[in-house]
């Protein structure tokens, strides 16, 4: 009988539970459970609701047993920089907001008075994002000092179920870095940062790698699901687990995790933390066994699902193949966003954001849905040719393909604009890629397989990878 692998995946607007397993060589997967994940405003700021998350994440494994595949090993992976902050008695100090709130807003003039900009990329190579952890950390300071003083343990969001799930505390490295307090030549939390704001070190542990085990099911999770499993580190931060899933052989590619984020970039081996791969806002987060993803942020689909949302609010229904018509049908209209734009992060409106961007810009304002689906979709893909071209001149290196992972590689029309734009070959596939990176570590540690390389290449033979034309 098969070993059953549990993923555990929650993004910004949903989460599942995905089960794999080896079959004739094959990896071969199972979606078991899915649910909601949306912010809810408290205390005047936007944050997650982590108990009802964590009812989710058990109300899966409680699936896994109803449908009579017990999984031997789980792992769990979300969005980066957010986090908790335990205290004696290991309860959360304040409410978990989330990176999309205003709280961080001129918080970076305040951190760059105990540490330079450039010294602050220079040591940890992250690029500049308000919402990084250490900037989060400086709004608590400011609003609430009091945490700081009562807090005992930093804990990303994957890390703290793990711990409600084991009872036990352990940092991730992909994740941490993530939050731009992590060094990226000692591969460390970065003390000097840490003891210059005014964070404890000894809120941080020691930053273990994906495969590292947390630990078993407590007693009484082991009750309420019906089993016992060992909890195991994946690459925590969702990014990192979808660049593991890259079908790619060599080092030839670059990638696109594309989601409600687009990630954008390289596996590399040592960070480039030069003043050029500053001015160019690229990152050098974390990956598997000390690989460094570099690569850029990029808003990605968020700017589409925010202006679906928005019509259905209205009470317009539409579906992304609708979205993809309506966009086609506007193809020529001309206008383009910086997609990046801090204004595209939590709009009220994103569709009047967009508007609103178009006219400070004197450039033509979208008026139907067509015209403001197309506005995006170019700007999204005129953002990743020049991704691509900045990649390029920083290596001093070619690449000829890029690989486009996640839910978002199923947007065929991007595809073909991403194509168009950055004049690569495009591969698109496989769709659930954070999920499968989460189960290739899983099966790594297990010995399924002997190396990454073996890994992918099993991904690119068990799953549907498609050739963009």
């Amino acid at each position: 009988m098969a070993d059953y692998y549990l993923a555990v995946d929650i993004g910004a607007s949903s989460g599942r539970h995905i089960l794999g397993h080896m079959e004739n060589g094959q990896m071969i997967l199972e979606e078991i459970y899915r649910f909601e994940n949306k912010l809810v405003t408290k205390n005047g700021h936007l944050c997650w609701e982590l108990d009802s998350l964590f009812q989710e994440i058990k109300n899966g494994m409680k699936a896994c047993k109803v449908c009579g595949k017990v999984p031997i090993s789980m792992g769990i992976d979300t969005w980066g920089v957010d986090f908790v902050l335990l205290d004696k008695q290991d309860q959360i100090l304040g409410d978990t907001v989330s990176y999309r709130d205003s709280r961080t807003n001129g918080i970076d003039t305040e951190v760059y008075q105990w540490i330079s900009e450039q010294e602050l990329y220079a040591r940890t190579g992250i690029q500049k994002q308000l919402f990084n952890s250490i900037y989060q950390l400086y709004a608590i300071k400011k609003e609430h000092p009091e945490y700081l003083e009562q807090a005992e343990h930093f804990l990303m969001i994957p890390e703290y179920f793990n711990f409600l799930l084991t009872g036990i505390k352990k940092n991730e490295y992909t994740n941490a870095t993530t939050g731009q307090l992590v060094n990226a030549v000692t591969k460390d939390w970065d003390r000097e940062i840490l003891e210059k704001l005014g964070y404890k070190k000894e809120w941080f542990g020691e930053l273990c790698l994906p495969k590292t085990d947390v630990g078993f099911l407590r007693e009484e999770i082991q009750k309420e699901v019906g089993y016992n499993l060992k909890v195991v580190l994946p690459a925590t931060h969702d990014t990192g687990s979808a660049v593991l899933s890259v079908p790619a052989e060599g080092e030839d590619f670059i990638y696109l995790s594309s989601g409600t984020w687009s990630l954008m970039g390289i596996e590399r081996m040592e960070a480039d933390c030069s003043p050029q791969s500053k001015t160019c806002n690229f990152t050098n987060e974390g990956g598997y066994d000390y690989r460094f993803r570099y690569l850029k942020n990029i808003m990605g689909l968020w700017m589409i699902q925010s202006i679906r949302r928005e019509l259905n609010e209205q009470g317009k229904s539409y579906s992304f193949p609708d979205f993809i018509a309506m966009a086609k049908e506007a193809d020529t209209f001309s206008a383009l966003v910086d997609v990046n734009d801090a204004r595209f992060l939590a709009p009220a409106s994103m569709t009047e954001a967009i508007r609103e961007y178009c006219r400070e810009n004197q450039q033509p304002v979208p008026e139907t849905i067509g015209e403001t689906l197309a506005c995006v979709y170019h700007s999204l893909a005129k953002s990743y040719q020049e991704t691509v071209q900045e990649i390029e001149t920083i290596t001093q290196k070619t690449f000829s393909k890029l690989y486009i992972v996640g839910g978002g590689c199923q947007d065929s029309y991007l595809n073909q604009l991403t194509k168009q734009a950055t004049q690569k070959e495009v591969f698109a596939g496989p769709i659930e890629g954070t999920a499968i990176g989460n189960l290739m570590v899983q099966m790594l540690r297990n010995k399924e397989f002997s190396s990454l390389e073996e890994a992918r290449v099993c991904v690119g033979k068990s799953f549907a990878i498609q050739s963009v034309k």
